[in-house]
């Protein structure tokens, strides 16, 4: 039996005693994230940074004390946030005062708040990439009293014989275009230009090394090497042009599958990643580091439709993205388990073949992980926190927190 098995099978032991010794048993979904894997994985992509801050991609992770956890570790610095009121909520709780919203918004409501205080908006950054976003807080704000930081968010994807790889977010591709929306923010009263930001996600998340599927592999990693090429020219050439309209006080970069590469560009000056720190099941076949998954969740049995098949209650919970298999949940302890063709991943049961099905009873768990990082704590109110075989603290994910975002 291989080692990677081994370690399933005392993972699917460790994690069913732990909650074993709760009071009371807990209902599913049952998350819970390993707390050595999850530090281990901190200092990793420290390490991988290279002397460069992380700042932690909140939406990655959506749990406070996860966030809080991550901040503490050395080499860790600020939060990449995904909605104002979810910065506002983050800043006003204690858990960062340097957080970055790293979408436009156009929550008036969250808006409104932000622009009028000064504390909140001295620690929260708001995304834009057309003057359409500014003129979103103007309409809103009652005077030009508080200042609003503002960073653009450019176009990393990489251009290729006519056609755009990469995702489909910024319009701000061309040095002329950042400039002048540059020049606009800077010379309007009410707004500073603190940052920037560029987001491969064409290298940062998308796979290239799965074992079954070598040629295509090699044609991402080529992809990889020609966009991280072509964007390194580009962000030193908008650099250059905009150090001549303001000073910037950081460049954000990257993604925990990009971080190495992100890192080694002069112009990024500090990284992003949160998927690195939970290892969801799409992280699972990159070249540049060695997944570490440290989020599951539990499921129990509820039936045995035949000797040879194991059913759990629940289970649908499918990943956000293009629908395919990869965004399905993983079967993963005890390992040999699959889920079945013809049902799936479903919303109020999946059966479960392989070889472990036959040994498993009615009320036995069966372990998960989530092909997304941060989506599975959409699902539970509750956060298991474990060491060996041992919770050692049940915090909430934003669910369980006093508002949701």
């Amino acid at each position: 039996m291989s080692d990677h098995f081994v370690d399933r099978n005392r993972l699917w032991s460790r994690f069913n005693a732990a909650v074993a010794a709760l009071p009371e048993p807990p209902s599913t979904p049952i998350a819970v994230v390993d707390l050595d894997v999850f530090d281990a994985n901190a200092a990793d992509l420290v390490r991988r940074a290279g002397g460069k801050p992380v700042r932690v991609a909140s939406k990655s992770l959506r749990v406070p004390a996860l966030i809080s956890r991550a901040l503490a570790t050395d080499g860790f610095a600020g939060v990449l946030g995904y909605t104002v009121a979810e910065a506002l909520w983050l800043h006003e709780n204690g858990v960062s005062d340097d957080i970055v919203v790293a979408y436009p918004s156009v929550d008036a409501g969250a808006l409104r708040r932000l622009a009028a205080s000064p504390a909140a908006a001295a620690a929260i950054t708001l995304m834009i990439d057309d003057v359409a976003h500014l003129d979103a807080v103007d309409a809103v704000r009652d005077s030009l009293d508080v200042e609003i930081r503002i960073a653009l968010d450019l176009d990393a994807g990489l251009r290729l014989g006519g056609q755009h790889i990469g995702p489909k977010r910024s319009p701000l591709f061309d040095t002329a275009d950042v400039i002048a929306l540059a020049r606009r923010v800077v010379e309007r009263d009410g707004f500073r230009l603190v940052g920037v930001m560029t987001y491969e996600g064409q290298v940062a998340g998308v796979p290239d090394d799965v074992p079954d599927q070598r040629t295509r592999s090699l044609l991402v990693r080529r992809l990889k090497q020609a966009s991280m090429a072509q964007l390194e020219v580009r962000r030193r050439e908008i650099s250059d042009a905009l150090a001549r309209v303001t000073e910037l006080e950081f460049w954000n970069g990257g993604g925990s599958g990009s971080v190495e590469a992100t890192a080694a560009d002069p112009a990024v000056t500090e990284i992003a990643a949160g998927s690195g720190l939970l290892v969801p099941g799409i992280f699972d076949h990159y070249a540049s580091f060695e997944p570490r998954p440290s989020a599951f969740f539990g499921l129990r049995v509820s039936r045995k439709p035949t000797p040879a098949t194991a059913t759990v209650h629940g289970g649908g919970l499918v990943a956000s993205g293009a629908t395919g298999a990869d965004r399905s949940p993983i079967p993963w302890a005890p390992p040999g388990l699959h889920l079945t063709n013809l049902e799936g991943a479903g919303e109020v049961q999946t059966p479960l073949t392989g070889h472990p099905a036959a040994l498993l009873a009615i009320g036995d768990l069966v372990w998960f992980r989530h092909a997304k990082s941060g989506e599975l704590f959409e699902h539970v109110r509750d956060v298991h926190l474990v060491r060996g075989e041992s919770v050692t603290e049940v915090v909430p994910s934003y669910r369980g927190c006093d508002r949701a975002f």
